[in-house]
């Protein structure tokens, strides 16, 4: 029996308890990991190295959940070969890949095509079938990184332009707005190029810019980062997993013949990466861009229909890059 004279005192202890647990509560809430973000990569991995490298630091990056890989462009079996072998000998065999749709006519070698045939082929997943899927089960939640030529992109907004539309934004390699290509940053900068990604599948792009879906666009005025001598030795000695596939596919790249040839890649498809992972490292201007037929992507007057990078931060883009990819656990 509780004498009377300690009630007040019982129910005040009581209080100060919930009190202290609401506020453990709050506490723990406020220090919480932020939700990871969930992200489709749609990729042409295999030509160029960049795609490889690319891949590689989304694997290092653990504030992202990768969602699946689907392969664009080409023999897109064989990049879908590569990207399960690449992700099972580093440990990710769980993530799903899906077989975006084939073209025929790519005048590019498929320079990493030994590293893809020791993978196994890919499930018969249908890229376009998977990405709506997706995006019907998590809508608002899908970032689609869009990596390569838009064959898949253009499909699946045709098909169904409604759930397409409920991603939370497309973030793109891809397009030459102010400047174009360039052997180095010691040369003036040349006009627009039509851009390898946007060429190779107007339509697609054209379908993108007009879809309404937010679109973060990364083109060669900001992507032209090269991998330098002293940066190279470094990943490709570090010994890690997924250096030692990175090492593999560089040299296989190096040693096919293909008309950029170089023994410094330029890190086009790795700046969206950095940009998921720090915004500071690519900052965007609001922009109208226009996909014409030839494949230009032009700026025009009116209301913006992307955030476009023309300039990236190159320092904090190696601190993130060589960090992470530096790193024996991600």
């Amino acid at each position: 029996m509780a004498y009377p004279v300690f009630r007040p005192l019982c129910m005040a202890l009581s209080t100060l308890a919930l009190s202290c647990a609401m506020l453990t509560t709050l506490t723990l809430s406020a220090h919480a990991a932020p939700e990871r973000q969930q992200v489709i990569v749609d990729m042409d991995i295999g030509d160029d190295i960049d795609d490889s490298f690319a891949l590689a630091l989304l694997l290092q990056s653990p504030e992202i959940e990768i969602v699946g890989v689907t392969t664009a462009w080409g023999d897109t079996a064989l990049r879908a070969r590569l990207v399960e072998r690449m992700l099972r000998e580093t440990g990710h065999s769980g993530i799903p890949v899906a077989t975006g749709i084939a073209t025929t006519g790519n005048p590019q070698p498929f320079t990493q095509a030994r590293y893809a045939q020791r993978g196994q082929p890919a499930p018969a997943l249908p890229a376009v079938d998977f990405l709506l899927d997706q995006i019907r089960r998590q809508p608002g939640k899908i970032t689609l990184l869009a990596l390569g030529p838009l064959t898949n992109v253009g499909a699946a907004i045709e098909r169904d332009a409604a759930t397409f539309g409920k991603l939370k934004q497309v973030v793109m390699m891809g397009g030459s707005v102010r400047s174009g290509y360039r052997k180095s940053q010691y040369v003036p900068a040349r006009p627009a190029d039509k851009e390898y990604n946007i060429a190779s599948e107007v339509k697609g792009a054209q379908r993108l810019f007009t879809s309404g879906v937010p679109i973060v666009m990364m083109p060669v005025d900001s992507t032209q980062i090269r991998l330098d001598e002293v940066e190279r030795n470094a990943l490709l000695g570090h010994g890690s997993p997924v250096t030692d596939a990175l090492a593999l596919m560089y040299h296989q790249w190096i040693n096919a013949y293909q008309p950029w040839s170089s023994n410094m890649p330029s890190l086009f498809d790795v700046v969206p990466v950095a940009w998921l992972l720090d915004p500071t490292v690519c900052p965007t201007t609001p922009l109208r861009i226009a996909v014409t037929d030839d494949g230009y992507t032009r700026e025009i007057a009116g209301k913006p229909n992307a955030a476009v990078c023309l300039a990236s931060n190159q320092p904090r883009f190696f601190e993130i890059f060589m960090g992470r990819l530096l790193a024996d656990k991600p």
